[in-house]
């Protein structure tokens, strides 16, 4: 098993003919921001008329959508190193970042909270952080499958709203740039943006995917040029494995 980023990831597999396939979004919402000044980006809209830092991968993907479907301009962009400091130094700026880190980083250094927008919540309907699998291991050993896509719904379950602390001192091993206080601020985000735990995995658990969610986006992705039209793109994933409320009972009443 391994975890991808997005929905494009699975889809890049199928026109490639790799045989591997999504058994389970873990993220409802993919946890991708837009993060300005405060005071310079009211709403949405406001964005379109700053300097956007942005990466080589995000010019790929979600900025030919915001280009598509909301007339963002690539004359706006400038690369994005994975470096704060020049979106700092300038307010007439916005930076790509994630709704679970960079927000934290830079209140960290301005003492003062900065606007965020995620995109998911402005119609970018990726899934993300998703399990993928071999496709011989689906249909050799399902059973393996299905235990490790429950215990992940468990497990998430868990660490979202229950104890994190045997999650975290793992991440804190592997990771020792970790804090406490950013792993806090991170499972905050995740709980009021509804990350993992929103839409359909409400009703029918972490890990839930559609097909009408998967149609939507690979629509989206098309009219932005990002993915061709005659993609099969239901070869990217599987429903077989999801959507049968484990672990559900965990969930705060």
């Amino acid at each position: 098993f391994f975890m991808s980023a997005n929905s494009l990831q699975a889809f890049d597999a199928v026109a490639h003919d790799i045989p591997t396939v999504t058994v389970a979004a873990i993220f409802q919402k993919d946890p991708q921001v837009l993060i300005a000044h405060p005071g310079m980006a009211e709403i949405f809209a406001d964005l379109k008329k700053l300097t956007l830092f942005v990466s080589k991968e995000g010019m790929a993907s979600y900025f030919q959508w915001l280009k598509a479907d909301y007339g963002f301009d690539e004359s706006k962009v400038k690369p994005y190193t994975f470096n704060p400091q020049p979106f700092l130094a300038d307010k007439n700026s916005a930076m790509q970042g994630y709704v679970t880190s960079e927000p934290f980083a830079i209140e960290q250094q301005t003492r003062v909270a900065p606007k965020v927008f995620l995109l998911a919540d402005y119609g970018f309907n990726a899934y993300s952080t998703l399990i993928e699998t071999r496709r011989d291991l689906v249909a050799k050993q399902p059973d393996l499958v299905q235990r490790f896509v429950d215990a992940s719904a468990v497990g998430w379950y868990h660490y979202i709203y229950d104890d994190s602390r045997p999650g975290n001192e793992l991440i804190k091993k592997q990771n020792p740039e970790m804090t406490d206080a950013l792993l806090a601020y991170s499972i905050a985000k995740m709980k009021e943006y509804g990350i993992v735990d929103s839409g359909d995995s409400i009703k029918l658990g972490i890990g839930a995917m559609t097909d009408a969610r998967a149609k939507s986006f690979f629509d989206k992705m098309v009219r932005a040029g990002v993915v061709k039209p005659g993609l099969d793109y239901k070869r990217a994933y599987t429903l077989q494995f999801v959507n049968k409320g484990v672990g559900a009972e965990l969930r705060p009443k």
